[in-house]
């Protein structure tokens, strides 16, 4: 077999992808196991709830938007910051986030990290200042960094590679079902105990979760698997050695073309999801007039949208794989797909001429944007050597999260500077396109890695 180092890759060509693949045995002879299936089944479950905790953790300050700036008096820029301070801190604890976690594992890394997000997000129903909630924001975004490099490394540790297109879909879907359903749930939890009660609460459940987690997780390195069960894991999956990545290969990744394809493109999914995310019930207060009640129950459609684009995604990969596709051509054609169809329905929203209209117009932009996000993770599954996966989706996150922080501030500014939102859109759907084409021209070859 060619060696082939990280910061080498960029020379492979994609048709040597299956000199790095383990043998795929005959089908009868991949057997999953019972405890393999329970595994599956109570990592999937545990990985769900807390990805509808995330996000309702992350829709909380959005859905309180107006409510938070009429009572502390803050403008939309302000608002903006808060957003930007959140996404921009957990950009940047993705790059040490992905490392550690290939050494300690998702038991340690996802309880600790559920655990302090709940805090923060606990804390937050208690500032007092716009210093204060800037620094809660900051923790909660420290806090919520390994959540999804830990899904992608639990689904790549326990998940056969042609198994893995429905559980990435199931999970990429959890966060935004959490979204969906976060604006009438946060909003009936606002109009129950106000906006510092709603924070409370949902800390708490966190705080909780992580408990569970830790609790009832295991680690794949940490349990005695029969050569039965390795056979079901590690068939089809790009070989590596089991030992974590040293600090020279880690670096190494940043000189890798395919790494900087992931990490551009990837920023045009993330910039277009924290756009709806932070700014869609202001923009449909502040374009159509809405009151608290009317809000929360139209955001949870277009997110209800998400969802349904990310499920469908693992069907239609899964689908594709099955009938003989490379794994890596078909999330590729899934990612530019729906980035392009997102960029097209993001352009139009702005000309919407009813409520109805601009709903089902974002919610058209959101389902295809998520289809094409959970491909850009499963990429990750299918693309990468296994030791690596959290590291290279640390990184992939990290220079999305600090792109897509420029979001919510640039769209405070422009709601503030123009009292409208259209230039702010039509950016968007500009970067999504350059994502796309970073995708169609730059990710060409797997990121594989040197025998011992």
């Amino acid at each position: 077999m060619e060696k082939v180092s990280p910061a080498s890759t960029g020379d492979r060509q994609e048709e040597n992808y299956s000199d790095t693949i383990i043998p795929m045995p005959p089908d009868g002879a991949i057997i999953r196991s019972a405890r393999i299936k329970k595994i599956q089944t109570t990592s999937m479950i545990l990985l769900f709830l807390a990805a509808i905790i995330n996000f309702l953790d992350r829709s909380s300050l959005s859905v309180a938007n107006s409510t938070i700036r009429e009572e502390m008096g803050l403008s939309g820029t302000e608002i903006g910051l808060l957003l930007s301070a959140f996404s921009l801190a957990y950009g940047i604890a993705q790059l040490p986030c992905g490392p550690l976690l290939d050494r300690k594992g998702p038991r340690i890394m996802l309880g600790l990290g559920m655990f302090v997000w709940s805090l923060f997000q606990t804390l937050s129903g208690m500032i007092q200042s716009f210093t204060q909630f800037i620094w809660v924001r900051i923790g909660l975004g420290i806090g919520e960094a390994p959540m999804n490099p830990c899904g992608v490394k639990v689904i790549n540790d326990w998940f056969n590679i042609k198994d893995r297109g429905m559980p990435m879909g199931i999970f990429n879907a959890a966060s935004t079902i959490g979204l969906a359903i976060s604006p009438p749930i946060l909003t009936a939890m606002m109009i129950a105990f106000g906006w510092r009660g709603m924070f409370i609460t949902i800390g708490v459940l966190g705080i909780a979760l992580s408990i569970g987690w830790y609790m009832i997780y295991r680690n794949r390195q940490d349990l005695d698997l029969s050569a039965q069960e390795q056979t079901y894991l590690n068939a089809g999956s790009v070989s590596a050695r089991r030992e974590p990545m040293n600090l020279k290969e880690w670096r190494a990744l940043f000189k890798n073309r395919t790494m900087w394809g992931m990490m551009i493109g990837f920023s045009g999914i993330n910039y277009t999801a924290w756009l709806y995310l932070a700014w869609l019930p202001g923009y449909l207060q502040t374009t159509y007039h809405l009151d608290l009640k009317s809000t929360g129950m139209l955001s949870a459609i277009p997110f209800l949208f998400g969802a349904a684009g990310m499920l469908s995604n693992g069907f239609v990969t899964d689908w594709l794989v099955k009938r003989g596709m490379a794994p890596l051509k078909s999330r590729k054609i899934c990612i530019v797909a729906g980035m392009l169809l997102s960029a097209a329905f993001t352009s139009v929203v702005a000309q919407a001429t009813t409520t109805y209209s601009a709903v089902l117009l974002i919610g058209m932009a959101l389902f295809c944007i998520h289809f094409a996000g959970t491909s850009c993770w499963g990429l990750i599954h299918v693309a990468v050597t296994s030791r690596m996966t959290a590291s290279v989706g640390s990184i992939q996150n990290f220079a999305s999260f600090i792109f897509a922080s420029f979001a919510p501030v640039i769209t405070g500014w422009i709601l503030d500077t123009t009292n409208s939102f259209s230039l702010a859109l039509t950016l968007c759907s500009c970067f999504t396109l350059i994502g796309a084409l970073s995708y169609i021209f730059v990710v060409k070859q797997p990121i594989t890695d040197s025998p011992a």
